[in-house]
């Protein structure tokens, strides 16, 4: 038996789930998400509970329900509370800017880079060199934060790029006479 499927996921006050025919619907104040259950796991609810159990005899079943399980939670969080990942510009004249569809950044690269905002994701900017991505699909918001990072990644050598505001860079010494 999966250790992550013997929790059960806690549905808090304002989340209303509906389960029907292998597909789970999950509504919050944030949106609404569904998630379709494969056949060796079994979704049950119980009051304010929703437990996940493995299938007797099928394959993968209790993968499958640890799975599971982890991706109910993180849609009733989300739909709940959201996700964000916040992003840092380090580099001298590295400014970004959001509009409703489009975020505009100055990477150091002869040209302006513009990233298009994915429908279902919001993109804020504090500052000029700050980005938050927020959003109710963990796996979305992670994914654009990665793909903002990706337009320049930070070099060992001076830290310069697109970093993650919790990640740590390590640094290089610069080649010797």
């Amino acid at each position: 038996m999966s250790r992550v499927a013997n929790n059960p996921v806690t549905i808090p006050a304002g989340v209303e789930v509906s389960i029907a025919s292998g597909t789970v619907n999950i509504k919050g104040s944030k949106g609404a998400m569904a998630h379709n259950v494969p056949d060796a796991v079994d979704v049950r609810q119980e009051n304010s509970q929703l437990t996940v159990v493995a299938r007797e005899g099928a394959a993968n079943a209790n993968a499958l329900s640890g799975t599971t399980r982890a991706l109910l939670n993180n849609i009733v969080v989300g739909v709940s509370e959201g996700f964000e990942k916040k992003l840092q510009l380090v580099g001298v004249g590295y400014r970004a800017q959001a509009q409703p569809n489009v975020l505009n950044l100055t990477l150091g690269f002869s040209h302006p880079v513009e990233f298009a905002i994915p429908e279902g994701i919001a993109i804020e900017t504090p500052t000029q060199t700050e980005v938050v991505v927020r959003g109710i699909n963990k796996q979305q918001v992670g994914q654009v934060a990665a793909n903002i990072r990706a337009l320049r990644p930070p070099e060992p050598y001076k830290g310069k790029g697109v970093r993650y505001a919790d990640e740590q860079i390590v640094r290089k010494e610069a080649k010797k006479k």
